[in-house]
């Protein structure tokens, strides 16, 4: 996946839920411009918003609140959107084993609390996490025309 020169948008917000609406509303504006379908954009601003309430609820315990930087990157064939926090960091490997296991469970035995990474995988065409310095989640979505990848 190859960045298209002088496409990359960062925004920078505290790491507070009443600013994660704006997150949303910058992705809209940047992936409809961009020509993603309604429906992609929908899941990605469910992916996207997932990452930053992540960033809001774990990053900061008992410290005081940070901020959450999310960069949007297209890309030759889809967008590449990052986000990245300097808090806390958390075990990935035990998270995404969680994740893969849930295949095999009844409603009743999943942990709700373990479902964000679950389900923006199952929204995104790819997700990265890095967790040496604080979090950052990088989220990635192809970019389709007429059912087939750009």
């Amino acid at each position: 996946m190859k960045p298209v020169e002088n496409n990359c948008v960062t925004v920078k917000v505290p790491a507070d839920a009443e600013y994660v609406d704006i997150i949303r509303l910058t992705l809209y504006g940047i992936a409809s411009k961009w020509g993603f379908s309604y429906e992609e954009i929908e899941d990605m601003k469910v992916a996207v918003a997932e990452a930053c309430n992540n960033a809001v609820l774990h990053a900061y315990e008992g410290t005081s609140k940070g901020h959450i930087e999310v960069k949007f990157e297209m890309q030759e064939d889809g967008i590449r959107i990052s986000v990245k926090d300097e808090g806390s960091s958390f075990d990935y490997e035990h998270k995404e084993e969680e994740a893969t296991s849930l295949h095999n469970k009844d409603l009743n035995e999943i942990n709700a609390g373990g479902l964000g990474i679950f389900m923006m995988q199952a929204l995104m065409d790819d997700v990265k996490v890095h967790t040496e310095e604080g979090t950052e989640v990088i989220l990635t979505k192809f970019l389709q025309r007429n059912g087939e990848l750009a």
